[in-house]
């Protein structure tokens, strides 16, 4: 069996950058850029202008009375001179008129039959500088992320209409085995519901990837090389639950030996040993074990950093804490554990506690968990007291 960091070496091994695609900025948030680095065309922003609802004034004619000429609203080109003495009214965001370096805000001033009486103002008081964000010709590095509605934000405010980004790696989800049905068909005798393909789609989107829906495979040979021969033509990866394992009906192992390439199908993890990385028609494919609980966490491991590093990214993207175990939680002493925990702060740490069960069929504790606690191999159990490593896969507890 593999470790963890060989099995996931041998599988960022694989991994190509998608091709790119230019797309308009509306449609570009949670998009990865293809180039992190924009040249600012302009200043940002490109005049001086108020912060501030007030009166726009020259700061050595304050404290005083101070005659209003008139008014600058945003938005406006042209724009009244001041003179000394005389102050203009502005709304926020509206530019500097010419003359003013300082605006005195509406709620520190009287105003009377055209004369405002203004207190003491420090010169540049409530004036945005021309290029005080940005500057004409500044590179601007975007961050190494999918872009947030600040990154939008600031390409917007550049005067970017249209980004050039990372195309979203399409993943084929093949969900094996006789006994599947679809969540709302009526249950024959020994049937279940299929929650793989439902549980990996949504996997695949929140990774960044497009799923893309492949029929259910019965337990037949033939018809898995089948589908997992079309998939390779409109796929990045295709990713099979079940049919991994060494039962006389887990055929995806089997295809990938005789049609494709299998490079291992074991790992010393729990839960989800049985974890098969192949190809087939020069497309990856990663056989995640058939129980739920062993295919997300798997995915986690091992398919999200892959689709990560498609879009040109490090890692999984997920945070990593240290906690203290709040009670002992046994496991299989020879593989590393990923065990379900509600993570909670206490003073200035975190303590974890176990969501549930801990069986890779029981998905309950998985959906109420916040975080994986990595217990490493050569242990028996997260034991109370001792600190380990959490992986957080949901919201921290307040």
């Amino acid at each position: 069996m593999r470790s963890v960091e060989e099995a996931l070496a041998a599988i960022l091994a694989t991994a190509r950058p998608t091709r790119s695609e230019i797309l308009p900025l509306d449609r570009c948030a949670g998009r990865v850029p293809a180039d992190r680095r924009v040249t600012a065309a302009v200043d940002v922003p490109p005049f001086d202008n108020s912060s501030m609802d007030g009166f726009a004034l020259r700061a050595a004619d304050a404290p005083g009375e101070l005659r209003l000429v008139g008014e600058v609203a945003a938005g406006v080109a042209a724009l009244p001179a001041l003179e000394a003495g005389t102050v203009v009214r502005i709304m926020t965001g509206a530019p500097m008129p010419p003359g003013a370096d300082s605006v005195a805000p509406l709620e520190v001033v009287t105003e009377s039959e055209g004369v405002v009486r203004v207190p003491a103002v420090e010169r540049g008081a409530h004036v945005r500088p021309a290029g005080g964000d940005t500057r004409a010709g500044d590179v601007v590095e975007l961050t190494p992320a999918p872009l947030s509605a600040a990154g939008v934000a600031v390409l917007a405010s550049l005067g970017v209409g249209e980004l050039e980004v990372h195309r979203r790696p399409r993943v084929a989800i093949l969900s094996t085995g006789d006994e599947l049905r679809a969540p709302g068909e009526p249950l024959g005798p020994g049937q279940i519901y299929d929650a793989n393909s439902f549980s990996l789609a949504a996997a695949v989107l929140e990774a960044g990837g497009v799923p893309v829906e492949l029929p259910r495979a019965p337990d037949d040979e033939e018809e898995i090389e089948r589908i997992l021969a079309a998939a390779a033509g409109e796929a990045d990866v295709i990713v099979a639950s079940g049919g991994v394992s060494v039962g006389r009906y887990d055929h995806v192992r089997t295809v990938l030996e005789r049609a494709g390439s299998l490079d291992f199908w074991r790992i010393r993890v729990q839960p989800g040993k049985p974890l098969a990385f192949g190809s087939i028609h020069g497309r990856p494919v990663i056989g995640v074990p058939g129980n739920p609980v062993s295919a997300l966490v798997t995915f986690e491991l091992f398919v999200r950093p892959l689709l990560r590093a498609m879009l040109g990214l490090a890692g999984t993207g997920r945070v990593t804490l240290r906690a203290v175990a709040g009670e002992r939680i046994g496991k299989d002493l020879e593989r590393r554990a990923y065990l379900r925990v509600v993570l909670r702060r206490e003073g200035d740490g975190f303590v974890a506690a176990p969501a549930g069960g801990q069986g890779s069929n029981q998905l309950r504790p998985l959906a109420a968990g916040n975080a994986l606690l990595v217990v490493p191999e050569g242990e028996a159990a997260a034991e109370p007291g001792s600190t380990y490593d959490a992986l957080l896969i949901g919201e921290l507890e307040r």
